[in-house]
């Protein structure tokens, strides 16, 4: 037998995934992603049983379950983290605080869901989560409180997926506001990731993110050299009044994605849209139409 076939027969490892209690849903999406050639899925009634077995054996991905509280599954995170150091641990939980999301980011939870979550969202988590080889440096929390927080994120797109799924179980805002505030944030992120940081994984960019009674903040900061608005071809904000397509142009012309209508998407979503000097920081607020506390 030549040295290629026995390379061929040679079988792949059998990676393993944990999942804290049984929800038919939850097990469907597994299997719809994890490949049972290279997959092994395990159940743990409860948190408990979870840390016991993951003394023993090193899972590479482990889901909580969603009739525990935020609480309680950073408590399991806590202690998980001493055994295995760079677990994955996807939280989902039943009742949750931003206090709790806090928390998770400190000690390091992969991402976090409360109830009711989007499936689509916790899948893209789920294959970020098998694929990403090295995560667990990509989020720093600076310093935090519900109402302001400041972290680095790494600058690349999964840990910027990351990033705002924190961000959306941290703010407690009404709807149309916490769509608006989100997906103008998503944008401005992730311009500021791919065009300041070069989508450069040894690059930061710096979040603030400030909740007051009657306004939310949110402070991108990039490492880049910056640009003015006149001077950045590839978006739609520049164009002239008789070419509105001119950056769909310039975009093919050098293999840049589809795209480029992030700044003009978030000036119409926010209230204000402020960039500094060097235009490598932009502040975005959006005012809060709320009834006074009493």
């Amino acid at each position: 037998m030549s040295a290629l076939s026995k390379i061929a027969m040679r079988p792949f490892p059998i990676r393993t995934a944990l999942v804290v209690g049984r929800d038919s849903q939850i097990e469907a999406q597994l299997r719809g992603i994890l490949e049972p050639d290279s997959w092994a899925v395990q159940h743990a009634k409860d948190n408990a049983a979870a840390l016991f077995m993951a003394q023993t054996k090193n899972f590479e991905l482990i889901l909580t379950s969603e009739k525990t509280s935020g609480r309680e599954d950073i408590e399991l995170l806590r202690k998980m983290r001493r055994i295995r150091p760079h677990t994955r641990l996807i939280i989902l939980a039943d009742e949750s605080t931003p206090a709790d999301v806090i928390n998770s980011m400190r000690e390091c939870a992969f991402s976090y869901f409360s109830k009711p979550f989007s499936p689509e969202v916790l899948a893209i988590m789920i294959r970020h989560a098998i694929e990403e080889p090295c995560w667990d440096d990509g989020i720093d929390v600076i310093s935090a409180t519900p109402e302001w927080i400041r972290i680095r994120a790494r600058c690349d797109l999964k840990t910027a997926d990351r990033v705002l799924q924190f961000f959306d179980e941290i703010a407690e805002l009404p709807d149309p506001e916490r769509t608006a505030v989100g997906t103008a944030f998503r944008e401005m992120l992730t311009n500021a990731i791919e065009h300041g940081g070069r989508l450069d994984p040894n690059q930061q960019v710096e979040i603030s993110y400030v909740r007051a009674r009657h306004m939310v903040m949110c402070r991108i900061s990039d490492p880049g050299q910056g640009f003015t608005l006149d001077e950045i071809p590839h978006a739609a904000i520049a164009n002239p009044a008789d070419d509105p397509i001119r950056h769909v142009e310039y975009r093919d012309a050098h293999g840049m994605r589809p795209g480029g209508y992030g700044v003009l998407l978030a000036q119409r979503l926010v209230d204000e849209l402020i960039y500094g000097e060097y235009g490598n920081e932009v502040q975005l607020i959006k005012y809060l139409n709320l009834e006074p506390r009493g």
